[in-house]
């Protein structure tokens, strides 16, 4: 076991990385589980830092589970501290709407969740299936026939945003400005845009809260408010980090899904000629969609607390982590098949595009049922549409977490 080890190759995670990552990830996972690698400067929240990137299967999923690979807001920002001397410059999320259950160990992640999992059932999940269905057609309606559209802000953004706006009591009127900052936060361009949206946007759900706790409505963000475990409940940044982080995780990754998924569909046509030809491939087809591109590149930013090995290597208290859902979930030695191609007949479920361990993604069932209603309503109403540009034309988010792209265009030929 080396101790340590700084080894010999730092990694750029520069543009060629964000619109390749996967040749990257292919690269590393041949050389092993585990690199380092630097995030460029003016990344939001961990710019110019030096960290160590796992993206071996087996070592990833043993990494998301591990109690030593601390998420806890305050902890890395101590460290940022420490390591960066001028982390306050850098900009990025407010810590006053970033201390939510994803920022937090337990025990207080655990009262988090359990706060929060009142409000999210499965029977929430299944009764807005309606809504689901009527929005994707409402905005598939709007749409021109015979001709070029961006699928991405004109549908798959939309339909999640209006979603998950419904679910928590966001007013039609303010959905518009949130949209702007959200887009600002995950991939605005720098450190300092990122920290304007953030400000911004804890004002106006500081503002939210006091309106759902002046007067309550049958929404999630009112009952967070209500939400209570025996004498315990949220407490207000605690509400506003929650909202936070349910709006910008449940429209974000699950938009970028429906369009990751498009995208690959409309590059192997055979795959989408079989889901005309057989409905019932689509539940196998999210799953893979999920594995192939997953939304999210890398999971929560986390530190040491305690020396742990991964791979052959040992770090230290105090490193930095990026754990690679998506280098994972391409591993050669985990899937059947070419892990580099769609293909939507592969047993994909073992895929971690949702997490693993205490931080699985909560909004997973509405995810993969909004996924589901989009694919039908596209199948449905449009069989014969085509990508309308050339792959290698089409540009990736900046972003070291989220994998999304800017713009989708899709000629709508309809049925």
């Amino acid at each position: 076991m080396t101790q340590f080890s700084p080894l010999t190759e730092i990694i750029e995670l520069d543009d060629h990385f964000m619109q390749a990552p996967h040749t990257v990830y292919a690269g590393l996972n041949e050389k092993g589980p585990l690199h380092q690698v630097k995030i460029p400067p003016g990344v939001p929240v961990c710019g110019g830092l030096t960290v160590w990137l796992v993206t071996g299967y087996e070592e990833v999923r043993s990494a998301l589970s591990d109690p030593r690979l601390s998420t806890d807001l305050r902890k890395t920002e101590e460290l940022f501290a420490q390591n960066q001397p001028d982390a306050t410059k850098r900009g990025g999320f407010s810590s006053t709407i970033a201390n939510h259950m994803l920022h937090n160990d337990p025990p207080n992640h655990t009262r988090l969740r359990k706060l929060v999992n009142k409000a999210f059932t499965s029977r929430a999940v299944e009764r807005l299936a309606p809504q689901i269905e009527k929005v994707s057609h409402e905005l598939l309606d709007a749409l021109p026939d015979d001709e070029t559209v961006d699928l991405l802000d004109l549908f798959a953004f939309p339909l999640t945003f209006r979603i998950i706006c419904a679910l928590l009591g966001v007013p039609e009127e303010d959905q518009e400005d949130f949209k702007e900052w959200s887009k600002q936060l995950i991939s605005g361009g720098s450190a300092e845009i990122a920290a304007a949206a953030s400000a911004t946007m804890h004002d106006y759900l500081t503002q939210l809260v006091a309106r759902k706790r002046r007067e309550p409505a049958a929404d999630v963000l009112s009952a967070l408010v209500e939400a209570r475990d025996a004498d315990d409940r949220l407490e207000e940044n605690e509400l506003i980090s929650m909202a936070f982080l349910l709006i910008i995780g449940a429209h974000e990754t699950t938009a970028n899904t429906v369009a990751n998924g498009t995208l690959h569909l409309m590059t192997n046509l055979d795959q989408w000629n079989a889901l005309l030809a057989d409905r019932s491939l689509l539940p196998g087809a999210i799953e893979e969609f999920l594995r192939l591109e997953s939304p999210l590149k890398h999971a929560t930013f986390r530190c040491v607390t305690e020396p742990v090995q991964i791979g052959d290597v040992e770090l230290p208290v105090g490193a930095f982590v990026l754990i690679s859902l998506a280098a994972a979930n391409r591993h050669a030695n985990r899937f059947e098949g070419d892990t580099q191609q769609l293909d939507i007949s592969r047993p994909a479920k073992g895929h971690i595009a949702f997490g693993h361990g205490i931080h699985y993604c909560l909004g997973a069932p509405l995810a993969r049922l909004e996924t589901q209603i989009a694919f039908n309503a596209l199948l449905d109403r449009y069989p014969e549409m085509r990508l309308a540009a050339a792959p290698a034309d089409l540009r990736w988010r900046t972003s070291t977490l989220i994998r999304g792209l800017y713009t989708l265009p899709i000629r709508l030929i309809p049925a």
